[in-house]
C-alpha cells in the first residue's frame, strides 16, 4: 500500500454543467466518510440509491453510491464514488463535505499514482489512462486501450526477461572459467543475442508508431501567395476552414485544422504567403509562418503549376524537416495527378485529383502504418528509454565480439535492463513520477 495515509477526494467529471457529476474518495477514511454522508455503508460493488449529506446531516443531493473495499478497487485503497447531479455547485458541496469529514483535495493524477504504487497499474498503463482520455482519433483510442490492458508493458517485460536470461548465461561463464566448455563462444549465445537485437528493432518500430498515434503529426503548408495553400487546406480538411479568393495574400494569420488520415491525427497549419515587401499585417503573418516551420514535423511547399517562375524553393526551410513539393492547379495545365518523384506530388485542389496520393505521402512522412488491433500508444520518454536500452545492448554485444569481454557484456545487459525498467516503472525516480502524474486531470 502507498505510504501516504491521507484520504483524498476530487471530482472525477470535467468542470461545468452536466447531467451527472461524479465525486471520488479514496483512502483509509473512505468507509467512515461513507457512513457519515450516506447514513450507512453501501453493499460493496453495488450501485445503491442514497441521499448525500454533509457533516451536519444537511442534505446536499441524491444519487447512486458505489463502495469498493480495499484492495479490490482502482487505487487499491477503499474507494467511495458518489454519482449525483452534474451542477458545479452540487459537486463542489460534495467535495467540501468530504474534506470536512477528513479527506483532502487530491492532486492531479493522484488516484492513478496510488494505483501505480499499489501495484494495480504499471507506469505505462497509468500513462495510457491519460492517453485514452485525450485520444484524437478512434485508432488512437483503441491503441491507448491496448496499452492500458498491458500490451506495451508485456512486450517490454518479455524483452527484459530475455536480457535477464542472457545475463545469467554470461555470468555463469564468468563464474566458472575452469569449465572446458567456452560458454562465450557458444552458438546458442550468439543466437539469443541476435533474437534480442530483432526484438529491440521490432519494439522500437512499434513504439515509434505508438508515439505518432498519441502525439499526432504536424504539417505546415507554405508557399508563395495565391499558390492555393488555403484551397488545399480546405480540400484536406473537408470544410471551408480558410477564406479563398483570387486576391494574393488573403491569409494573414496561422490557421489550424485537425484531420484524421486512416487513424493518424494530423494538424494542418495554413500560413501566410511568403513574399518580399509585404505590408505590415502580412509581414506579421509571414513571421508567424516561419515560426511554425521551426516546430513542424513536415512541410508541404505549394507551387502554382501555371507559373513557371515558381518552380524553385527560394525560402530557407529547416534542414531536419522533410519537404514535399505540391504542384497545385494541374487542371489548368493538363498534367497527370499523382506522385512525379519521391518528394513531388501533382494535385488539383479544385477538382481533388491527386489528394489521395498526398494523404498517402503524409502517412509515409510520418512513418505511419495502420496496425489495426495490434497498435499501442507510446510516449517520447518511452522511445528515449528504448534507445538507451538498445545502445547498452549494442555496446555489450560489440565488446563480446571484439574482445570476448564477458564482464562488459554482463554490465551492459544490466544497464539495458535498467533502462527498460524505467518504461514500466520497475525502475523510477520520484522526479519522473511527479512529472508524469502532474499531467493528469484532478479526478484521475
Amino acid at each position: 500500500m502507498t505510504l501516504d495515509a491521507d484520504t483524498i477526494v476530487a471530482s472525477a467529471t470535467p468542470p461545468g454543467t452536466g447531467g451527472i457529476g461524479v465525486v471520488r474518495i479514496s483512502g483509509n477514511q473512505a468507509e467512515a466518510i461513507a457512513r457519515a454522508m450516506l447514513g450507512s455503508l453501501p453493499e460493496p460493488r453495488t450501485a445503491t440509491y442514497r441521499t448525500f449529506a454533509d457533516a451536519r446531516g444537511q442534505k446536499i443531493d441524491a444519487g447512486l453510491a458505489l463502495y469498493f473495499p480495499e484492495p479490490a478497487s482502482f487505487t487499491g485503497e477503499s474507494v467511495l464514488e458518489l454519482h449525483g447531479h452534474g451542477g458545479p455547485l452540487v459537486v463542489s458541496m460534495l467535495v467540501e463535505a468530504a474534506i470536512e469529514l477528513g479527506a483532502r483535495q487530491a492532486m492531479p493524477g493522484e488516484f492513478s499514482e496510488r494505483a501505480f504504487h499499489n501495484d494495480k497499474l504499471d507506469l505505462v498503463q497509468a500513462e495510457a489512462i491519460a492517453d485514452l482520455i485525450s485520444s484524437g482519433t478512434a485508432q488512437a483510442a483503441r491503441a491507448a486501450l491496448r496499452s492500458l490492458s498491458g500490451a506495451f508493458s508485456t512486450a517490454v517485460n518479455r524483452l527484459a526477461d530475455r536480457l535477464l536470461r542472457l545475463r545469467m548465461h554470461v555470468e555463469a561463464a564468468i563464474d566458472f572459467p575452469e569449465e572446458e566448455i567456452d560458454f562465450l563462444s557458444d552458438d546458442r549465445l550468439n543466437e539469443r543475442l541476435a533474437e534480442c537485437a530483432t526484438s529491440f528493432e521490432t519494439l522500437i518500430e512499434e513504439a515509434q508508431q505508438g508515439r505518432v498515434l498519441r502525439d499526432g503529426y504536424q504539417v505546415v503548408i507554405v508557399g508563395k501567395p495565391n499558390a492555393g495553400k488555403s484551397s488545399l487546406m480546405n480540400l484536406l480538411s473537408g470544410q471551408d476552414a480558410a477564406i479563398v479568393t483570387e486576391i494574393a495574400g488573403t491569409t494573414r494569420d496561422i490557421l489550424r485544422e485537425q484531420i484524421d488520415i486512416d487513424g493518424l491525427a494530423v494538424e494542418l497549419i495554413d500560413t501566410a504567403g511568403l513574399r518580399e515587401n509585404p505590408d505590415r499585417v502580412e509581414e506579421e503573418g509571414i513571421r508567424r509562418a516561419r515560426r511554425a516551420l521551426r516546430s513542424a514535423d513536415a512541410v508541404l511547399w505549394i507551387q502554382d503549376a501555371t507559373d513557371s517562375g515558381s518552380a524553385a524553393i527560394d525560402e530557407e526551410l529547416p534542414d531536419d524537416v522533410p519537404v514535399t513539393v505540391v504542384r497545385n492547379k494541374i487542371d489548368l495545365v493538363e498534367e497527370a495527378a499523382g506522385a512525379i518523384s519521391s518528394n513531388t506530388v501533382n494535385l488539383s485542389a479544385k477538382t481533388g485529383a491527386g489528394v489521395d496520393v498526398l494523404r498517402d505521402t503524409i502517412k509515409e512522412l510520418a512513418g505511419y502504418r495502420n496496425q489495426g488491433e495490434g497498435a499501442f500508444t507510446a510516449r517520447r520518454r518511452h522511445l528515449e528509454a528504448l534507445a538507451r536500452a538498445k545502445a547498452h545492448f549494442d555496446s555489450g554485444r560489440e565488446a563480446l565480439r571484439e574482445a570476448r569481454a564477458g564482464e562488459l557484456l554482463a554490465e551492459e545487459l544490466r544497464l539495458s535492463q535498467q533502462a527498460l525498467g524505467e518504461i514500466t516503472g520497475a525502475v523510477s525516480s520520484d522526479d519522473l513520477l511527479g512529472r508524469i502524474f502532474s499531467e493528469f486531470c484532478i479526478g484521475k
